[in-house]
């Protein structure tokens, strides 16, 4: 099936523009969204997913304002849980992977698998269990991989240390002592305290943060976005009165 044509007519009928208006829908479409957003309808706005990204959509402010607004309302896809088996090569905890999952397949095997023949159900729910665990590590080892083998080679050039300059060595003995004499007057400072130890729950709360900063800019891949960006719902009352004070002076 073929996907829907961009009906930049039907958008500047509605809004009572000529095809000669600009910034363009078609050629212009970030700058004709910051300037008519406001007023489109969201099966009219929606159009727009066919010839932007979330990403390149992130410069129109009423667009991130309703994802910021998103994320004020606990979505499920970018709770802790969720976010950490959906975009596993963000989170730097150190728990064992899975283990939520292996638990999902050991409960399946007791309640959904043979039933009546407990004995045998637990053995296989423990084993699937397992499996499920250890399949949920490898993808994640997986990605990391991929990351790694994503970042380029380092240059050569950066491990170079220039020579030390030859008349270095030919500094005079008086001076090497007395600055060996200051130091050993002057007593080192010192060292500073350790930091503390990051733990699991500062971990969590940077990655919470990281995964709705990617959300809002539009850099984390599968979500969707669209029912967010074209959301009514999600304006504040100042972008609904905005909107309201064009069509009475329509």
């Amino acid at each position: 099936m073929a996907a829907p044509r961009f009906d930049d007519g039907a958008i500047l009928k509605y809004l009572g523009l000529d095809s000669s208006y600009t910034p363009s829908p078609v050629q212009d479409p970030i700058g004709f969204l910051n300037k008519n957003l406001t007023y489109l309808p969201p099966h009219l706005a929606g159009q727009f997913s066919q010839i932007t990204t979330p990403k390149q959509r992130t410069s129109v402010p009423r667009i991130r304002n309703r994802r910021t607004m998103y994320t004020t309302m606990s979505p499920k896809e970018l709770s802790f849980l969720a976010a950490r088996n959906t975009w596993p090569h963000l989170w730097e905890g150190r728990e064992r992977r899975g283990i939520e999952e292996a638990l999902d397949e050991k409960k399946w095997a007791e309640e959904g698998f043979m039933p009546g023949q407990k004995k045998h159900v637990n053995k296989i729910g423990k084993l699937l269990g397992e499996y499920e665990e250890e399949r949920e590590a490898e993808r994640v080892r997986e990605l990391r991989r991929e990351r790694v083998s994503a970042v380029p080679a380092p240059d050569p050039e950066d491990d170079f240390v220039p020579e030390e300059d030859s008349e270095s060595e030919d500094e005079d003995e008086d001076d090497v002592a007395g600055r060996m004499n200051s130091l050993a007057i002057h007593s080192p400072a010192p060292p500073p305290p350790p930091e503390p130890e990051e733990t699991d729950a500062d971990r969590q709360a940077l990655f919470e943060r990281i995964i709705r900063e990617r959300f809002i800019y539009g850099l984390l891949d599968g979500i969707d976005y669209d029912k967010v960006d074209w959301d009514e719902s999600l304006d504040s009352d100042e972008d609904r009165e905005a909107e309201e004070r064009w069509f009475d002076e329509e």
